[in-house]
This record gives C-alpha cells, structure tokens and sequence, in this order.
C-alpha cells in the first residue's frame, strides 16, 4: 500500500500573516486558506496552528494610554483573534468547509486530564470534516503563563494530535548555513538528529512575533525525535504547502520501493522544487503519554537529583525507572503525577517524568534499597 501522509500540523507565522506595516494580509491569508482546501479535498486531515490575532487588533485599537507589555497584549488579542477567525470563516466557507476555533494555555497541557480532553476535541473536529484552528488564549494569559511562541504550541499539538507531519511557515526558506542576509548563505535541506547548528542559528526575534529560528529549531529537534516529520518553510511563496505534500509523498514511496530508511536521495535541490529545511523523523515508536510528558518540561513541580551511579544508567540504552537509591536530593513541593525535572550528578537537566509519589515520600524514601520506584520508566522522558 502506498504510503501517504494523512494528519498535518500547518503552523502559519505572524510575518507570513502580517505586511510590513503590521496589518493582516488578507491577499497571503487567502491563498494559505486555498491551499490547505486544496489538500484537505485531497483527504488531508489539517490542524491549523495560526499566529496574527495581536497583529489583527494592533490596527483595530489605539490606546488613549501607554500600557504595559501584557495589558497591550490582552486588549489587541481581544479584539485581533474575532477579527482573525471571522476572516478564516469567510475565506474557508467559500471551499464548503467547516473551521473551529480553540483557544488554548499553557496550563491546558499541564494535566493528563486537560491534555486528553483537548485531543478528544479536536479528534471530533477532524472526524467530522472541521478543520481547528488554534490560537494561544492571550487574552487571560499572562507572561509567565505563555508559550514561548506558536511554534512550541504547534509542537505540542502535533505531538498530542499524532500528526505524520508539522509544517512551520515562516517568511524565510528555512534553516540557513549562515545569516539569511548574506547571499553566500544557503539553506539546509536536511538536518540529522545529532547535527551541530550552533553556528548556524540566529538568536533574533521575528517582527511581530515572540519567537525565532532558535525557538523554531529547538521545537523541531524534539517533534522530530517522536517520528514527526518537521519543515520549516517560507510561507510567502506561492503552493508551498502543496509542493511540500507531493514531495514528502514521492520521499515516502521512494522508501518503500527501496525499503531503506527514511530516504534521503530525493534532490533537495530541483528547481522545480521547494526550497525548505527538513528536520528527519525518528524511526523510534514513542507512546502517547511519553510525548506528553516530552513537552511538559515547563510544567515541572520539582525537581529530582540524581547520583552519577544512576545518571549514568539513565544515559544507557535500556529503559530504566528512577528508584530512590539514585537520589540525592528532592527539590520542590509535587503531588503523586506531577510532572518533575530530572537532574544529573552534575547539576545538568536531562529528562523529565511524572511522580510516582509525592514529595514528601520521595525525601523520606530518598538514598534507600528496596523501595518502588519514584519514576516509572513507562512516565520518563530523557533527553
């Protein structure tokens, strides 16, 4: 059977939404809309990650006062994201299709129970032809509370949502081998798990987001590593998505006839082809709860410090629970299933799990033979 991606995350960045002047584009918002018909017609499942509810409402309303940094972005997200789903509602209803709209926290991905309960959502939306589009809550989230960025948020939704693919739209080709800027600079087609981009990576924020190709390629390196497919790609050329599509799918037959690994002899470098930077997919199975608790390093309640005996082992190849022998320290106040911060014997954060106790029972048991384990191997993510 021929193998074909079926569920994409699309994640569409403020500047490809956004003119120079801060406004949406309607004309670019309008052709990304086109697109995704054209594929979900063509039986594509798509979740839709979508920035620009700020830059909606910056052109809505202007201030009588000078405010601060949160309270400016409660009031343009207010406004901004009616005038950004209504926009998506039109231009969708011309193809026929149905959008939902679902606003989301940081929080929301803090629980099992939340983080179900959105999966469940957005499973019924896409079982009945309704394509989500999904926006941070910016208007009751305050900054310790926010996700770095969409594209975190967009990991985490591909990742719950067990998408084959995350497409991250940006308003350049890709990873570059030196500053966008330079025209010596080219794009990485390819980017392997163990490859050192630190040369590489600019540190600078987006115009009229929160984020940058620092965000965009730490978020990809971990989609990637759960047997995601991630690209980063210019959401201002036109039929990138589709372009896009058609080329993993080819990649994708050409693995199965060949029956190698995740092939990467398909021309990077066609001109018929887009230009865009491709993060490979691990080929380790990972289960729904490990992916969870992958994202939820931000959620931790404390912390869990191990000695190097046990550092090392956790380092090793087989799968191992954290047993109360191999701590040293128990820092922080956690419940039974809070998710805690895993510490090396050198003070260097390594993975993270959910408890299998609560703080108090882990320092009581800490250091001690015999006991269960404080970590089950099954609720343990390391990095």
């Amino acid at each position: 059977m021929e193998q074909r991606l079926t569920r994409i995350a699309v994640k569409v960045g403020s500047n490809v939404l956004t003119r120079r002047d801060g406004t949406l584009d309607v004309t670019r918002m309008s052709a990304l809309v086109d697109q995704i018909a054209e594929l979900q017609k063509a039986g594509k499942e798509i979740i839709l990650i979508s920035s620009g509810a700020v830059a909606s409402g910056r052109s809505e309303v202007f201030p009588t006062k000078k405010l601060d940094s949160v309270d400016q972005r409660q009031l343009f997200s207010a406004v901004g994201q009616a005038k950004l789903i209504n926009r998506y509602y039109e231009l969708f209803r011309e193809h026929g299709i149905p959008v939902g709209q679902v606003l989301t926290m940081k929080e929301c991905f803090s629980t099992r129970r939340h983080y179900l309960n959105q999966k469940n959502c957005m499973t019924v939306m896409l079982a009945n032809g309704v394509i989500p589009i999904v926006n941070e809550n910016d208007t009751i989230s305050v900054s310790e509370l926010m996700f770095t960025d969409n594209d975190e948020l967009s990991g985490l939704i591909a990742s719950m949502m067990d998408a084959q693919a995350l497409i991250i739209l940006s308003n350049i080709d890709g990873i570059y081998n030196g500053s966008p800027a330079d025209p010596q600079a080219t794009v990485i087609p390819e980017i392997k798990p163990d490859e050192d981009l630190s040369s590489y990576i600019q540190t600078s924020k987006s115009s009229f987001g929160r984020g940058g190709m620092l965000t965009k390629t730490g978020i990809a390196r971990k989609v990637a590593d759960e047997g995601i497919i991630v690209i980063i790609a210019n959401g201002k050329r036109d039929n990138i998505l589709p372009d896009i599509i058609a080329r993993e799918e080819e990649r994708l037959k050409q693995k199965q006839l060949t029956g190698e690994g995740d092939s990467t002899s398909f021309p990077a470098t066609h001109p018929s082809l887009p230009l865009y930077t491709r993060f490979t997919p691990s080929t380790t199975p990972v289960s729904s709860i490990k992916k969870w608790i992958a994202h939820s390093d931000g959620f931790a309640k404390g912390e869990l410090h191990l000695n190097a005996q046990a550092s090392q082992v956790l380092r090793g190849e087989k799968a191992v629970s954290i047993l109360p022998v191999g701590i040293v320290a128990v820092q922080g106040e956690f419940e039974k299933d809070d998710i805690v911060r895993i510490i090396d014997s050198e003070g260097r954060p390594i993975g993270v799990g959910k408890a299998n106790c609560d703080s108090a029972e882990a320092r009581a048991d800490m250091g001690k033979h015999g006991k269960r384990p404080v970590v089950h191997y099954d609720y343990l993510y390391t990095e």
